[in-house]
């Protein structure tokens, strides 16, 4: 069946079967090889993508329960300021190790800081808890969501009035 799906603000059609997973359709049918497939039934988090602005799972989303979502994945994660945050963190702070895992990272990073620009460590720890890492790298992916929530809370900012003396 031919499917209608808008990726990346894009609209693409992919003929394939409603109960093939999102995961398949966005690399082996769209070529988006950005993210990646880690253990195939929802708990590593390596495949996570966002519909409709909330993170998910794609390695067992189907494309027929997409509906009219909008799915956004890694390669557009630099599109939106809560993105760019991140990746500036994660820069700066050498987050990544082996780096397989990060394209699910960054994608549950970036769907709490724009739920929650302020996240404290639990609420981090609550999200990110699904993400596994072979590395370890837990302690940098919090310090770097920290970094990045602190980069939006300084833009979002008023500039402050010049002071008179």
């Amino acid at each position: 069946m031919a499917y209608s799906l808008k990726v990346n603000g894009k609209t693409f059609s992919a003929e394939v079967d409603g109960d093939t997973p999102v995961l398949w359709v966005l690399r082996d049918v769209l070529g988006l090889t950005g993210t990646k497939f880690g253990c195939g039934v929802a708990l590593c988090g390596v495949c996570t993508v966002h519909v409709g602005g909330e993170a998910r799972r794609s390695c067992v989303s189907p494309i027929a329960g997409l509906g009219a979502d909008e799915v956004r994945t890694i390669e557009a994660l630099g599109e939106t300021e809560v993105g760019r945050a991140l990746q500036r963190a994660w820069r700066e702070i050498e987050v990544v190790q082996c780096g397989y895992c990060q394209p699910g990272q960054l994608m549950s990073a970036a769907a709490l800081l724009a739920a929650n620009p302020t996240p404290t460590d639990a609420d981090i720890d609550a999200v990110m808890s699904g993400n596994l890492c072979r590395c370890g790298t837990y302690e940098r992916v919090r310090a770097g969501i920290k970094r990045a929530a602190g980069f939006l809370g300084s833009a979002r900012k008023p500039a402050s009035a010049a002071v008179r003396r």
